[in-house]
C-alpha cells in the first residue's frame, strides 16, 4: 500500500510518537509511507530525528499551522490536494485537530474510485468543558463537517469515541478503538543501582519520596494542581520532591511560581528529555501522576506501569482506561486537589499497596498496549476502508 500520514507538528507528544511508530512499522512491512507535517517550533521539543529514522519519506508543509489562519489554511489545503494527486495513495491517515480538518478535506476532494481511503485518528479531543461555550461549539461543528469527509474515525480510547458519539460527530459504522501502542521492550523496571544513580544525577536524596509528572508544561496538564497540594504533602514528608519532566510554554510561569512561593527545595524541572531517557526518569519516581484536565490516551501512565511505577490520575478523557481505580492505580475526580493529595499520601504511606497496583497495572499494560497489536489493527481498518 501507499500510505500518507498527515500531522500538524512533530513536537514531543503522544500523538506524534504514535504516528512515527506507525510509519516505522508500516515501512518495515513493505509499504510506501509518507509523513507530512507542519513547522516544528517552540519549547515542546522535536521528534524530527525519530521521524527520519522511521524510513518514511518526510515532507514539511510550511503553511500547516496549529492556529486557525484562513490564508495559511487555504494554501495548506491546496498543497495537500496537489501532493495527494501526485502520490496517488491508497490511504490518507490524518492525526491531530488542524491536520485532521485540512487533511481530510483535501483527501476527500481527491477521492476517485474509492481511493484514497481517508482515516482520522482522534488522539485527544479538540473540545473540552473548560473552553468558552462558543469556541467549544465551533470545534464540535467543524469536527462534524470533517467526519463526513472520511471513511473511518479511530479513537485511541473508548472515551474519545463516546465523546464524538454524544456530540453527533460521525456515525457508528465509522468508529474503531485502537489503543496507542508502545514498544514494550523499551520500558522495564529500573534496577536499584540504576535508580540510585539517576537520583544522584538529579540531586535527589536516596530516601526522599518523589512524585513525578511526565508531560508538556501546560495549564491543562495539572502541574499547578501538584504545586497547590505540595504544602500539605510537605507536612507529612518534608524532603518530598515534585519532579516535572518535559518542556512547554507554561514553564516560565511555573518556575516563577515555585520561586515566589518558596518551593524551590522541593521542585525539580528536568526540561525536555530525549525519549530514550524517559524510562530513567520514571525509575526515580515513587508515584507518577497525571492530574490532567484534557487527555486522550495517557501514554506516560502506560510507560510508568511498564516500568513498575504506581500511577494516579484525574478521571478525564481516556485516563480511566489506563488508571483503573484500585486495580492499576488511583483515579480521582477531575480538579479534586484534596482527593489527589490523599491518593498520593495513600501510596507513599503504603508502598506495598503501591507495588501491588503497579504490578497489576504492568500486566494490564502489556496485554492492552502492545505496539504490535496497534499495527495489526490499523492494517485491518485500512483494508476494511478500502473495501
Amino acid at each position: 500500500m501507499i500510505i500518507i500520514h498527515i500531522i500538524t507538528r512533530l513536537i514531543v507528544g503522544g500523538a506524534q510518537q504514535n504516528t512515527i511508530a506507525s510509519c516505522a512499522a508500516q515501512v518495515a512491512a513493505g509499504h510506501q509511507v509518507w509523513l507530512v507535517y507542519g513547522p516544528i517550533y517552540g519549547p515542546e521539543g522535536s521528534l524530527l530525528d525519530d521521524a527520519r529514522k522511521s524510513g518514511a519519506t518526510l515532507i514539511e508543509i510550511k503553511s500547516m499551522r496549529r492556529a486557525i489562519l484562513p490564508v495559511h489554511d487555504l494554501i495548506c489545503y491546496r498543497g495537500l490536494r496537489k501532493l495527494i494527486r501526485q502520490i496517488k495513495p491508497d490511504i490518507v491517515h490524518t492525526h491531530s485537530s488542524k491536520a485532521g480538518i485540512v487533511g481530510r478535506a483535501a483527501a476527500w476532494k481527491e477521492k476517485r474510485s474509492g481511493k484514497p481511503a481517508v482515516i482520522h485518528t482522534v488522539h485527544g479531543l479538540p473540545f473540552h468543558d473548560r473552553q468558552n461555550r462558543i469556541v467549544r461549539g465551533f470545534y464540535i461543528c467543524i469536527e462534524r463537517w470533517a467526519s463526513k469527509r472520511c471513511d473511518r474515525v479511530i479513537g485511541v480510547t473508548q472515551a474519545m469515541i463516546d465523546a464524538f458519539a454524544v456530540n453527533r460527530i460521525g456515525k457508528h459504522k465509522q468508529y474503531s478503538v485502537i489503543p496507542s501502542g508502545i514498544a514494550l521492550s523499551a520500558f522495564v523496571p529500573s534496577s536499584l543501582e540504576q535508580r540510585e544513580m539517576n537520583r544522584r544525577e538529579l540531586c535527589i536524596p536516596p530516601d526522599a519520596p518523589v512524585v513525578g509528572l511526565l508531560a508538556r508544561l501546560d495549564p491543562l496538564k495539572g502541574q499547578d494542581d501538584l504545586l497547590d497540594i505540595l504544602p500539605r504533602l510537605r507536612e507529612r514528608y518534608p524532603d518530598i520532591r515534585i519532579l516535572f519532566v518535559g518542556g512547554g510554554w507554561h514553564g516560565d510561569a511555573l518556575r516563577t511560581r515555585v520561586t515566589r512561593e518558596g518551593l524551590s527545595d522541593n521542585v525539580i524541572f528536568t526540561g525536555l528529555v530525549p525519549p530514550a531517557k524517559v524510562p530513567a526518569m520514571l525509575g526515580v519516581m515513587d508515584v507518577n501522576t497525571l492530574p490532567s484536565y484534557q487527555e486522550g490516551q495517557p501514554r506516560t501512565l502506560v510507560q510508568a506501569l511498564l516500568c513498575g511505577v504506581p500511577i494516579i490520575g484525574y478521571d478525564a478523557g481516556g485516563i480511566g482506561e489506563v488508571c483503573i481505580d484500585r486495580k492499576t492505580g488511583r483515579l480521582v475526580p477531575v480538579g479534586d486537589r484534596v482527593a489527589l493529595a490523599n491518593a498520593i499520601l495513600w501510596i507513599l504511606d503504603q508502598p506495598d499497596q503501591g507495588r501491588v497496583l503497579a504490578e497489576q497495572g504492568r500486566e494490564y499494560a502489556q496485554e492492552r498496549f502492545d505496539l504490535r497489536y496497534m499495527i495489526q489493527r490499523l492494517d485491518e481498518v485500512y483494508v476494511e476502508a478500502l473495501k
